[in-house]
């Protein structure tokens, strides 16, 4: 009895202690990206993830997200990633696990990108 008691006790510990969204669903998102015209450098966070079309691999985070797109000769556009709410951290709640839904936040698993595809029009430069 006592031994089966000791082991709900650590099932219902390790439950509630986990980070649901983090382990289910990671902590960054693949994402298309494409422009017209092709072969576009996309920068997140300064840092260049890949050229048009292409699908790369974006951190998630709570704070705003932003993408920019360079091609030479024509102006630089930024676009904003939107994201929703990550359903897998309802688990979290249900299950009572605060240290959980602190760790989701904390990698920015709360939430998810959305769309996964993101097409963008540069415009030429003047001359």
């Amino acid at each position: 009895m006592k031994n089966k008691l000791s082991i709900v006790l650590m099932l219902g510990i390790t439950l509630s202690t986990t980070s649901c969204a983090t382990i289910f669903t990671g902590t960054q998102d693949s994402i298309a990206f494409s422009s017209s015209p092709e072969g576009a450098k996309v920068f997140h966070k300064g840092i260049e993830k890949c050229t048009t079309p292409c699908t790369t691999k974006i951190p998630r985070g709570l704070g705003k997200q932003m993408i920019t797109f360079e091609k030479e000769g024509f102006e630089k556009k930024e676009v904003k990633l939107t994201k929703n709410f990550n359903a897998v951290t309802l688990l979290n709640i249900i299950l009572g696990g605060a240290i959980g839904v602190g760790i989701d936040a904390a990698t920015g698993s709360l939430t998810k990108y959305s769309p996964k595809k993101y097409d963008v029009e540069l415009q030429a430069k003047p001359e």
